[in-house]
């Protein structure tokens, strides 16, 4: 497959997209480690306790959204190599029927 200078085979398209999705994967465990950042409670009553949990709180939610937003654009990646399987496969699709109408073997 080829177009803007890039050329895969299948099989690089394959690992590529996995390549994508696992990680995205990861983003999505560290999300779950984020939530409890953002859930931070203090260990005590008193303003200080409770001024650092909201500090650490913030960061969480900071944390959260930038791997939000990296499991998406992960997620894209995977999708386009996907697409590009789809495409290539249509392609070897239509070269092996021509290949066949003019007789010859593959």
């Amino acid at each position: 497959m080829g177009g803007a200078g890039f050329q895969y085979d299948e099989a690089t398209l394959r690992e590529l997209m996995h390549d994508w999705n696992d990680l995205a994967n990861e983003f999505r465990n560290d999300q779950r480690r984020a939530e409890q950042l953002a859930q931070t409670r203090g260990p005590g009553l008193e303003y200080a306790s409770n001024g650092n949990a909201e500090q650490i709180r913030n960061s969480g939610r900071a944390l959260l959204e930038t791997l939000n937003e990296r499991e998406r654009y992960c997620r894209t990646m995977a999708k386009k190599f996907e697409t590009a399987l789809g495409k290539y496969g249509e392609v070897e699709t239509a070269h092996q029927a021509e290949i066949k109408q003019t007789g010859g073997t593959l």
